[in-house]
């Protein structure tokens, strides 16, 4: 089976190509000649990976899953939420992204805090969408050189480590994207 995973990010790519079994050849965006910016334009997460999946299917024709993922921040109302990519800006710097969170937490006690990812499957014309969430706590400060996007100020529940200062497997294990994209590997093995 081939599949498409709709995304530039080579981060992304990385983190998912190791939770993906073997008789499922993945290509990215730019295996299949997808070259320009896939649209985001709605309002949720899910909205924006259904509307990513069937932007792939609809102008390349092939099966793909795509996803989108927000970093929610209890304080903060839910933000940034499905602008976590853009918080500070259209450039979508990390560090820019990650210092305005900081700066507009400076003064709130309440540093709760959860990742959230959908994964949109476009498979043989049926969608199908799978939700990982992990709970967590914003850092005071950047912790770590691993990961990417809010990694180095985001500690999940019961750790002590940033996702930017454990391994790559171990987030896998008990972030966000690891446990959306499990439950699209358990439902791709059942068919």
């Amino acid at each position: 089976m081939k599949l498409v995973f709709a995304t530039n990010n080579l981060n992304k790519l990385k983190e998912v190509q190791v939770l993906i079994p073997e008789h499922i050849q993945l290509l990215s965006l730019k295996d299949i000649g997808c070259l320009e910016d896939v649209p985001e334009t709605q309002e949720t997460i899910e909205g924006n990976a259904i509307q990513k999946a069937e932007y792939i299917k609809a102008h390349y024709g092939y099966d793909c899953f795509a996803d989108d993922t927000g970093l929610e921040v209890k304080a903060l109302n839910g933000e940034p939420g499905v602008y976590s990519a853009r918080y500070a800006g259209t450039q979508r710097d990390a560090n820019d992204n990650m210092n305005l969170l900081l700066e507009n937490l400076k003064d709130k006690p309440n540093r709760q805090a959860q990742f959230k990812t959908v994964v949109a499957l476009n498979l043989h014309g049926e969608l199908r969408t799978f939700t990982g969430i992990c709970e967590g706590n914003i850092t005071h400060e950047k912790q770590g050189e691993q990961g990417f996007g809010y990694d180095p100020i985001f500690k999940a529940k019961g750790f002590i480590k940033t996702f930017a200062e454990i391994s790559l497997e171990e987030k896998n294990t008990i972030g966000h994207r690891g446990k959306a994209v499990k439950q699209l590997v358990n439902y791709l093995n059942k068919i």
